[in-house]
């Protein structure tokens, strides 16, 4: 019987997107916050991350988001194929109301995804669980393309990211390494 070849998914974050996060903000500020976080471009590549399997490349599954598609741009250049498709895109958060007050925009983020989570600021939003299964979605497609190709990359999104890793691993995927969860953080899974 013959063995199967190592197969390997490679999940990267995308990198730094060009807008200020400094001062404080006030509800209508981080609203704007979050559509500009959504639109902007990224801060230029100055390093590629290391020990991906550039040579291997030629297509990279990616969100439809910008951050996201430059990223990998930047990373993989513009000879590879881009496959962009919205259920690798981030978990989606807003803006909770909390008028007259200023806050820095760490707090507005994660107050939001908090609440999110528990399900108190999903009000026109995809809720936690259904976001939960578009991650195992993903992950599915991500290992169906691996058994083709034996190397499958993705650029997406911290959140996503994180339950797209936590879905591989339930299917019997291993991290054989982490970089963690910041910009162009990668996480390499192997299956055999």
């Amino acid at each position: 019987m013959k063995e199967l070849a190592t197969r390997h998914i490679f999940l990267i974050r995308h990198q730094r997107p060009n807008v200020s996060k400094s001062g404080f903000f006030n509800q209508q500020q981080a609203s704007q916050f979050l559509k500009n976080y959504d639109i902007c471009t990224i801060e230029q590549l100055v390093n590629k991350p290391a020990g991906l399997p550039y040579e291997h490349v030629t297509q990279v599954f990616c969100s439809t988001l910008p951050r996201a598609k430059q990223t990998a741009q930047a990373i993989f250049g513009n000879e590879v194929s881009l496959i962009a498709d919205p259920v690798f895109n981030e978990f989606p958060r807003q803006i909770f109301p909390v008028p007259f007050l200023k806050f820095p925009i760490k707090f507005w983020l994660y107050g939001a995804r908090v609440l999110w989570l528990l399900g108190l600021n999903n009000q026109d939003l995809e809720p936690f669980h259904q976001a939960r299964q578009r991650a195992r979605k993903a992950a599915q497609k991500l290992a169906q393309q691996a058994d083709k190709d034996g190397k499958v990359v993705l650029v997406a999104h911290g959140f996503l990211n994180f339950f797209v890793r936590r879905a591989l691993r339930k299917m019997g995927w291993q991290v054989v390494r982490q970089d963690g969860s910041g910009f162009l953080g990668v996480t390499e899974l192997v299956k055999k």
